[in-house]
């Protein structure tokens, strides 16, 4: 069975402004993210894509606004709860973040250790069965040096898929890979979509993942500092009649 994007709203970004200081990144920021679709955060260099994604994992507070999961206010809640709503996130970054002393399969264990109340023969064999669902059978014993960049994005997303999130966040997933890589790291990202019913959101510039896997977008404006659409990428490209955004998703060189 597989699954597409739904009419149900997983997550909202409510009237956002992200500020360090006095200094303003981003004001005015709001969407709605419905279950299962690819949500992508786009902009050119510097508009706060990244910063948009910290805040909405919980590491960085928001000067105004807020952010809702399922209708709760990720800063409205208490640590605790907090810190339950987080562990139904996972998260790739950009430079994939696995420890280089341990072989990829103890990375993908590590979570698991954590957080479950699993054997060490059960979580060896989820481990392995992560790595084998981002196509690395095979590569259990390897350490994160041996293997190429494109393996070591598909290593990281083995382990943000550890614990089963509802969410998954993707910082600029294309980031270093050649063209063959980015494209197949894509594939695998819309089969999460299709197979396990995954919401996704992603960080990027790389205008064609954008049009391959977007449902939906907003597109940050470095320069008047605020949102200045939201919708699916394709459409936007082909009938917006803001000038920022039409130039970012034609010019090919966002």
């Amino acid at each position: 069975m597989t699954h597409g994007p739904s009419t149900e709203i997983k997550a909202v970004i409510r009237d956002l402004t992200m500020a360090f200081g006095s200094y303003v990144v981003m004001r005015d920021v709001h969407a709605t993210i419905r279950k299962s679709e690819v949500f992508i955060i786009m902009g050119g260099s510097g508009c706060g894509k990244s910063t948009l994604l910290n805040h909405m994992i919980g590491l960085l507070r928001p000067a105004k606004g807020d952010i809702l999961y399922e209708g709760k206010s990720i800063w409205g809640v208490d640590e605790t709860e907090r810190a339950l709503m987080l562990r139904g996130f996972g998260v790739l970054f950009q430079g994939s973040a696995l420890w280089s002393s341990m072989t990829l399969t103890e990375n993908i264990a590590l979570p698991l250790s954590e957080y479950t109340d699993l054997s060490p023969t059960e979580i060896n064999g989820l481990a392995r069965l992560k790595l084998a669902y981002v196509g690395l059978s095979g590569f259990e014993g390897y350490y994160p040096s041996e293997i190429s960049g494109g393996m070591q994005k598909r290593a990281g997303l083995a382990r943000a898929l550890a614990l089963d999130p509802d969410i998954l966040f993707f910082d600029e997933p294309s980031s270093g890979l050649d063209p063959v890589s980015a494209r197949n790291l894509d594939r695998l990202i819309l089969e999460l979509r299709d197979s396990l019913g995954t919401t996704l959101i992603v960080v990027s510039h790389d205008l064609e993942s954008i049009f391959t896997i977007g449902d939906n977008s907003i597109f940050l404006d470095t320069q008047s500092k605020r949102m200045r659409a939201q919708g699916n990428p394709r459409e936007l490209r082909d009938h917006s009649d803001d000038d920022a955004v039409r130039n970012f998703l034609t010019s090919g060189l966002a």
